[in-house]
């Protein structure tokens, strides 16, 4: 298991650790136990698998206007997995902090898009 102190990368997703949450934030709702970092069009998602054992669940994930950035609050250590049982990134492991998600992007003929992995 990968472990990091300010950058990491999976996939198509790089997360940087930051001094605090931006305002005007909006809560993303977790999934069937987990909270869905990056969706994947083929369903093999980048998820971390929330433990609500105390107060505070263990993460919590925050977007706002633009679809490229998010925001992960990690209250206690946490692992981000990829959910494909072949050719899977490695997984990692967030100690407690805020990170702003970033997602690739690509230029097309028609403008830029989200990389989709």
């Amino acid at each position: 298991m990968k472990e990091f102190q300010n950058t990491a990368a999976q996939g198509d997703v790089l997360f940087i650790r930051c001094a605090g949450l931006p305002d005007g934030l909006t809560e993303t709702m977790p999934e069937n136990g987990a909270l869905i970092v990056t969706h994947s069009e083929t369903g093999h998602h980048h998820a971390m698998t929330l433990d609500r054992t105390e107060e505070a669940p263990s993460v919590q994930m925050f977007s706002g206007d633009n679809p490229l950035l998010s925001w992960l609050q990690v209250n206690r250590p946490t692992v981000l997995e990829h959910k494909r049982p072949f050719d899977t990134h490695e997984p990692i492991l967030f100690s407690p902090g805020v990170y702003e998600v970033r997602r690739q992007r690509e230029y097309t003929p028609e403008g830029w898009r989200r990389v989709e992995d």
